[in-house]
């Protein structure tokens, strides 16, 4: 067996040790779910075999009738799980069993929180199910054989979760693997026909494979589940329960979905559609290139999982099944790439998720905010990558705003329009690096005073999007950090206190000349009331996507920025009637600072700002003795 004749015996890696102990104290708040997960894992190596017989029939050896055996032995106090799938190698005992979770197990631990109830949802989810066989064992033993290796070549894994567990070969006379559960002697209940039969039909009845127990009192096999496909079946024999059992199956998930679609289309092609929108981001939603949540089946032959052809990346959080009549059993991931067909299937998916958002946001307003809050930075996404449906998405997204409210914290851009000012034509919005920033940036201020909502666009995505959005309802989107705001109806209101022209002028002079290359124009501003300063740009680069781009360690077009000034502010006032060149310039500096510090950005000199700053008040006090201040 692969050179290896004796028994070994090894470590799990640190996180498992973690993981192991969680489950021993039981993270999941309900036990009977070890049965869920172990038999959905069956199932799974049975569809896996029936794939890779596609290409390679010798492997299902003259026994082609998949299925899941349960067994219970009251004396030795075990329960077993069998399948005849795809099994296991040795190497893939110790890559998948010995190793949890993967990459995602770090995610995984750094997000439990401690609440029985909260953590149990996220255990299918990191892909640690198997394990969840110790909250009911205190010993668990698998025996396994791959499917086309020898019977010499198979492998007893055993553990009783304690920090180890040992590998030693055995001689498996049939393909597949059985989980044996030594049970803990708190799980007598478990030691029951009836008992497991009902967990059976709770929670694996939408299993497609076979479940079969031996009758009580007798050696007649039976099947305890429909074994049939759910989607298969018609709509109205289908319960909500099982619609939630399947969706927890084929997404490894704890809780039941938002909403589901389940359609039969018939026609030139022939295909039925069940699709789940998770309640809960997948762990792994954020990387583009990693799974998709889409199984291909065709004619209930399970084909492959996570198929991108059938789904867009900006909705990879769906979940479910297709299954397609026209396409042929031998399909690859290639061919699925140049296929007509399956163009056709793929936007037929992409409407009905579309329409399950639409119907979701329209009749169950709090449910669809729980979606957006998990999976709509995702969505975003699709203003790009979906043209044709680009108003469709963007009507779906949701932004806070200063006129947003706990009750309401998020507000659509239909909901904006209909709350336009008279005489408004814009849909004016701010990007920063944080709501907070957003919420309190100077350029609101004109705004706030107005009551003119504005959009606080502050994740990441929120750059790109309305790079791509520049429009909707025939309202185009504009930036109120642009220097070339126009600022419309805000204009017919403008302040009225008087201003002498020729003074500002000079003062905006003395400023630019103060500031050199820092700022390409000083400027007034009508847009602030009570901030001294602020800084806009006057290209089609925001000052945060400047930052964005830096931080990503791009190098962004070099642009100066335009320094406006409120002229009724007093500090500006102040700096007006400065004689003493130093202190104008050290003042001109410190409101360039501010105005930068303001809008999230980061000082080139922080202990130059400090000094000036500090001999500025000191200045202010009368107090003209020598401070100390850093870089002294």
């Amino acid at each position: 067996m692969t050179g290896t004749t004796t028994k070994n015996t090894f470590s799990f890696q640190a996180e498992a040790n973690q993981v192991l102990k969680l489950m021993i104290h039981s993270v999941y708040s309900n036990k009977e779910i070890f049965l869920r997960e172990l038999v959905s894992n069956a199932s799974d190596a049975c569809d896996k075999l029936r794939f890779e017989g596609l290409t390679d029939p010798t492997l299902f050896d003259d026994d082609q009738d998949l299925s899941v055996q349960i067994n219970f032995d009251e004396n030795a106090r075990t329960i077993t799980v069998s399948d005849n799938g795809i099994g296991m190698s040795r190497e893939e005992v110790i890559e998948h069993i010995g190793t949890i979770a993967k990459s995602g197990t770090q995610e995984f631990l750094q997000r439990l929180t401690g609440d029985q109830s909260k953590d149990a949802q996220l255990i299918g989810q990191f892909g640690v199910g198997f394990y969840s066989a110790f909250v009911a064992a205190d010993r668990v033993t698998l025996v396994t054989r791959r499917a086309g290796l020898p019977p010499d070549q198979s492998v007893k894994w055993e553990s009783t979760g304690e920090g180890d567990y040992s590998l030693e070969p055995i001689s498996k006379s049939t393909r597949g693997t059985d989980v044996i559960l030594h049970l803990r002697q708190t799980q007598d209940e478990l030691l029951s026909g009836n008992r497991l039969r009902e967990l059976l039909r709770r929670y694996s009845d939408h299993i497609a494979i076979p479940i079969k127990m031996k009758k009580e009192n007798s050696e007649e096999i039976e099947t305890v589940n429909q074994a049939s496909a759910l989607w298969a079946r018609p709509k109205t024999e289908i319960t909500d329960q099982q619609y939630y059992d399947f969706y927890k199956h084929v997404a490894h998930d704890t809780e039941p979905p938002l909403v589901h679609t389940h359609v039969k289309v018939e026609g030139r092609l022939e295909y039925t559609l069940l699709l789940f929108i998770p309640r809960r981001a997948p762990f792994d939603l954020w990387d583009r290139e990693h799974r998709h949540g889409i199984k291909l089946y065709v004619r209930r032959v399970f084909i492959m999982e996570d198929v991108d052809q059938l789904i867009p990346t900006y909705l990879r959080f769906v979940r479910g099944v297709v299954d397609s009549h026209d396409l042929p059993l031998n399909v690859s991931r290639e061919m699925l790439q140049h296929s007509t067909d399956v163009k056709t299937i793929r936007m037929a998916v992409v409407k009905r998720v579309l329409r399950m958002l639409e119907d979701l946001a329209k009749n169950q307003p709090e449910a669809y905010s729980t979606f957006w809050q998990e999976c709509g930075r995702v969505l975003k996404e699709g203003i790009n990558e979906n043209m044709p449906d680009r108003d469709r998405i963007s009507r779906l997204f949701r932004f806070a705003s200063t006129h947003s409210n706990t009750k309401d914290p998020d507000v659509s851009l239909s909901d904006y329009v209909t709350r336009m000012k008279t005489g408004q034509d814009k849909i004016f919005y701010i990007t920063a690096d944080s709501l907070a920033a957003a919420r309190h940036s100077p350029h609101l201020e004109i705004f706030l005073k107005k009551g003119i909502e504005v959009l606080l666009l502050h994740d990441r995505v929120d750059e790109w999007v309305v790079s791509h959005l520049t429009e909707f309802d025939g309202k185009r989107l504009e930036s109120v950090t642009q220097g070339n705001l126009e600022l419309g109806v805000l204009a017919e209101e403008s302040d009225s206190t008087p201003i002498d022209k020729d003074e500002l002028e000079s003062l905006t002079k003395r400023m630019q000349k103060a500031l050199g290359t820092q700022t390409r124009l000083v400027r007034i501003t009508s847009r602030l009331t009570d901030s001294p300063a602020c800084l806009v740009s006057d290209n089609a680069m925001s000052r945060n996507l400047e930052r964005l781009l830096k931080e990503a360690g791009q190098t962004p077009p070099s642009f100066q920025p335009v320094m406006e000034i409120n002229p009724h502010h007093p500090i500006v006032e102040k700096v007006k009637e400065e004689v003493d060149e130093e202190r104008f310039s050290n003042w001109s500096q410190i409101l360039f600072d501010q105005a930068l510090l303001a809008e999230g950005g980061q000082l080139d000199d922080p202990a130059g700002f400090v000094k000036r700053l500090n001999e500025l008040l000191l200045t202010l006090t009368g107090n003209q003795s020598k401070i100390w201040t850093p870089g002294s």
